[in-house]
């Protein structure tokens, strides 16, 4: 799953450029909230609250690349239909490799050829991000019950003929 993203001009801002750094580890933070989002044209998150800290392991042949994505999205209940905030904290490793001919993109490796100068980490923190996403997004799962929506509850109750007592979200 690759993002396809509408303004590459804005995104520039999560991009790294490697070719000055010096071998070793670096490090990078990102703040990545509604704006980021907007550039993505069919993102499940359109509201967030998220730091990115990136660990850059630059290496001889390769570049090894630690995310860690931590605090809040917001969603849509699937039950009540009531907007909350769900918590996130993402671990992920992205490896980068360099290689003298341009090789058709892995899933799981990037090819940087002798022309690249930088790499974009735009579209793997979406990706992260909305892999992130529960498949049945719930306001209750974390005890977040404040933001359920009783009235909404009470009326698919009585939509759905059912005599069951009223469940929690």
């Amino acid at each position: 799953m690759r993002a396809n993203y509408r303004s590459l001009k804005s995104l520039k801002t999560y991009s790294i450029p490697f070719t000055g750094l010096k071998l070793g580890k670096h490090e990078f933070d990102y703040v990545v909230d509604n704006e980021f989002f907007k550039e993505f044209d069919y993102s499940l998150v359109k509201k967030a609250n998220l730091q990115c800290k990136v660990e850059l392991d630059k290496q001889e042949t390769m570049l090894i690349l630690n995310f860690h994505i931590y605090g809040t999205i917001d969603l849509a209940c699937d039950r009540c239909l009531s907007e909350y905030p769900q918590s996130v904290d993402i671990h992920e490793q992205q490896v980068a490799k360099f290689s003298e001919e341009e090789v058709d993109e892995d899933e799981e490796i990037i090819t940087l050829t002798k022309n690249d100068t930088e790499i974009s980490l735009a579209g793997l923190i979406y990706e992260y991000v909305n892999v992130a996403v529960p498949f049945i997004a719930n306001c209750g799962s974390e005890g977040n019950t404040p933001y359920c929506d009783k009235d909404m509850l009470d009326r698919l109750d009585k939509l759905s003929g059912s005599d069951e007592q009223e469940k929690k979200c």
